[in-house]
């Protein structure tokens, strides 16, 4: 009778909270058995397990045996635990030395030919094991993101022969440099290819510079998608703690590409996605598109043509900037600070108020369509603008706009004027924190009284107007907010009125 314990790390949404693996070799009938709440996936490791150790030239024993992974309570999901109950066994056999196992942490899922898979979660995992203070052994092609955690100490292994030569000490591991910042080439279009719109350009400027929420409204063709899409360009560059966050969500999807390092995520869902889709779910909950653009831009296009069930489930996350999926034997919450940008049509065919006169909606019809978005959520967008139809003039001229970099200069230093004032963006600041910093001055205030009379305003859009106004003057360079600023915050609020 012997046995061997080894630990790994599961994945509850964003934590990873530390598995034992207990591997027990008994005197009976021989058997293979897996306890502790294991999911088919990871039932499925008996086979898988049993394979690669016998093509990797090990002797499976002949033996009662029988694996738990604790704790008890906590499911367990995918093939990541293939590897340390492969250790498990092994090391309780007598293959390898028992004592090797307590100074590594393990994760991998195995081929039938002992090679290590890649895994989803890594560097999520990774930031859990750096706390209990022992190294990570990882496949090969999940350790260059687990590296980019700092302090972690991983070791990148292509087969379970290579980390049971490297704990018996035969052919040691070489541990995984940690990736640098600014490593990748990846780019985002650039706003310089952007013909006219300057007036859309202002809004997406400003829109960037307090983290604002954006809504486009305009003809099929006028450039919102591609405004959209040049969006991340300009925004401000990702801490360090914001760059982890997005990858590690990216991570628990098995979509982070080192190439997109300390890149702001731009989701981009298509209008039939469901409300799971978006928020997050599943019996095993993942991170949803609005999680997925956590520090980034979610680009709705096409807003009216999604259900409103769907819209709805945005209200709350893009005030408390996180998401809580319960399920009946779970809760999990994900980050969901995104930053949300919308498209839609004036009217069902597109073409109300072009130019060309081409628009034959009927009244009715054009109410159903903008109805379509309920009136809390449009409520909640604090710039909403209408992007016009270039004319010929405009189409035919070179693109001779602002690059992208020009552009992210002017936002970084309203950003860090932001963040020096208050530690926060504009448009996290809280009712107590607006009366601090966005109070206007008199001439200011009077024109929002007008406003709020004429246009109908809520509490909430009366706060946006204000939080943008900040902005506004931040951009300007200015420390007070004058009736300058907050008529032109006025202005992105009409299409909410019209």
């Amino acid at each position: 009778m012997a046995i061997a314990v080894l630990h790994s790390r599961a994945l509850t949404g964003m934590a990873a909270p530390e598995v034992v693996v207990e591997a027990h070799l008994a005197n009976g009938l021989p058997s293979f058995t897996i306890v502790g709440l294991p999911e088919t996936e990871v039932k499925e490791a008996r086979d898988r397990v049993r394979a690669a150790i016998q093509n990797s030239r090990f002797e499976f024993p002949v033996s009662r045996i029988t694996v738990n992974l604790a704790p008890a309570d906590l499911p367990k999901e995918s093939g990541r635990y293939d590897l340390p109950i492969a250790l498990g066994i092994l090391a309780a056999s007598g293959q390898i030395p028992v004592q090797a196992l307590k100074e590594y942490e393990f994760a991998g899922e195995l081929a039938l030919t002992g090679e290590l898979r890649p895994i989803r979660g890594a560097l999520a995992m990774t930031l859990g094991a750096v706390s209990s203070g022992r190294a990570f052994i990882l496949p090969t092609s999940s350790a260059a993101e687990a590296a980019l955690v700092e302090h972690a100490v991983i070791y990148p292994a292509d087969s379970l022969l290579a980390v049971c030569a490297h704990l018996t000490r035969q052919t040691l591991l070489s541990p995984q440099p940690r990736t640098a910042a600014g490593d990748s080439a990846f780019s985002v279009p650039d706003f310089c290819d952007v013909k006219g719109q300057a007036g859309a350009k202002r809004a997406l400027e400003v829109a960037a510079s307090g983290g604002h929420s954006l809504l486009m409204s305009g003809p099929p063709g006028t450039g919102k998608s591609m405004l959209a899409s040049r969006l991340p360009g300009i925004l401000p560059d990702m801490s360090e703690l914001e760059a982890i966050e997005s990858a590690a969500l990216l991570s628990l999807n098995g979509g982070f590409r080192l190439a997109h390092w300390r890149q702001r995520p731009y989701r981009s869902p298509h209008h039939t996605a469901s409300a799971v889709a978006l928020v997050g779910g599943g019996s095993n909950p993942r991170p949803g598109e609005i999680s997925l653009a956590h520090h980034g831009v979610l680009f709705l296009d096409e807003l009216p043509e999604f259900p409103r069930t769907v819209l709805e489930v945005l209200r709350e996350p893009m005030e408390s900037g996180a998401i809580t999926i319960s399920r009946a034997t779970r809760q999990v919450d994900f980050p969901a600070r995104f930053q949300l940008v919308a498209a839609m049509n004036p009217c069902p065919c597109g073409y109300l108020g072009h130019p060309a006169g081409k628009c034959r909606c009927t009244p009715d019809q054009i109410a159903r369509y903008r109805g379509r978005i309920s009136g809390p959520l449009l409520d909640r967008i604090d710039i909403q603008i209408e992007v016009p139809a270039l004319n010929h003039d405009e189409l035919l001229k070179q693109a001779d706009g602002e690059a992208s970099a020009i552009i992210q200069q002017r936002v970084a230093t309203a950003r860090a004027c932001q963040i020096n004032r208050q530690g926060k963006a504009n448009t996290a600041l809280s009712g107590t924190e607006i009366d601090q910093y966005c109070a206007p001055d008199p001439a200011g205030e009077a024109l929002l009284k007008q406003a709020i009379t004429r246009l109908n305003l809520s509490a909430r859009a009366y706060h946006r107007i204000l939080k943008v106004a900040r902005t506004i003057a931040d951009l300007a360079g200015e420390s007070s907010v004058t009736s300058r600023h907050v008529a032109e915050s006025i202005q992105y609020r009409r299409l909410a009125h019209t």
